[in-house]
This record gives C-alpha cells, structure tokens and sequence, in this order.
C-alpha cells in the first residue's frame, strides 16, 4: 500500500472511496462532514445514513458517494479530545482501521482520509497525525488497498504528515 499526503479538498478526490469525519448520528454537520453531505447530495446522502442507524465512535460505515467522484464514502466517528487519557488514541487508530478494513470489503483499491477528529473534536493535529500515519503504516503490508491518501486541509497538517511519512 502506497501512502501519500497532499492539501486538498477531500471532496474533489478521484478514489475510489472517501473517508467522512462525521457524527454519531451520520446526520451531517459541520466542517468535512457537511462538506461531504453537501457535494455528495445532501438529501439523498442523509436517507442513506439514516437507513444505518448511527456510528459509534472508532468504528465506520458505508454508503454509495452519490454525486462525489469517489464511487463510495466509508463514515467514521472519531473521538472528541478529552486530554487523551479517555481512550482517545484507541479510538482514533480504530477509525483508520476500521475504514481500511471496510474498503476491503467493498473492493475499494483508493481511499483519501481527512485529518479525523482534528476539527470541531478538538484532537490535537499532530498527535493525531501520528496516530493516521502509525496506524496506516502498521497496515500497509496486509491491506488490499493499493493507495491511502491523506487529504490535509492546511499546509501544518500536510508537513506533518510528510515529516511522519519520511520518518515512517
């Protein structure tokens, strides 16, 4: 498996598969998730996670991508910041996990993540980039999936996943 990072805008992703940071309800909401809801339809994309009944954190659900370049989009619901002594890095190595295993699933060769947990939730970016990248790499040799892209949204988080990314 190929890991690579770039800044961008994960809803404009040609992968196969497209990871949603989203909330436990998969009702949609603010930053990458309404992103999501609103390139991918956001009226269709909301009957389709309704019909899932929830996500519990660190783990990931899927739907079709609807409008989205991506043919699918795995949810997942990362954990909110709390200090990191509530389970947190669990809980977001379970998120990176758990979506590379449902994109196995469905066949999916790419997948892009966004920096999970790292907006509203409040994890701290570069932990949480350690964790992404650990996680990942921890995977590359058992995955059937071909290419992981992280999609940054600044260019912190980018150089922080390429400084991991040279290290790893």
């Amino acid at each position: 498996m190929r890991i690579e990072a770039v800044v961008g805008d994960i809803t404009k992703q040609r992968v196969d598969a497209v990871v949603n940071a989203a909330n436990s309800a998969l009702a949609g909401g603010g930053g990458v998730d309404g992103a999501i809801h609103r390139a991918a339809g956001h009226a269709a994309l909301q009957q389709a996670c309704r019909s899932l009944g929830g996500c519990e954190a660190g783990d990931a659900k899927a739907t079709s991508g609807f409008a989205l370049a991506a043919r699918w989009i795995i949810h997942t619901v990362g954990p909110v910041w709390r200090g990191g002594n509530a389970g947190e890095p669990q809980l977001l190595a379970s998120c990176y996990r758990r979506c590379l295993e449902i994109a196995e699933e469905l066949g999916a060769q790419s997948v892009a993540f966004p920096a999970i947990s790292t907006g509203i939730y409040g994890y701290p970016r570069d932990e949480a980039a350690k964790i992404a990248v650990s996680t990942l790499l921890s995977m590359a040799d058992r995955s059937a999936v071909s290419l992981v892209r992280l999609v940054a949204f600044d260019d912190r988080t980018l150089t922080s996943y390429e400084s991991l990314l040279t290290e790893g």
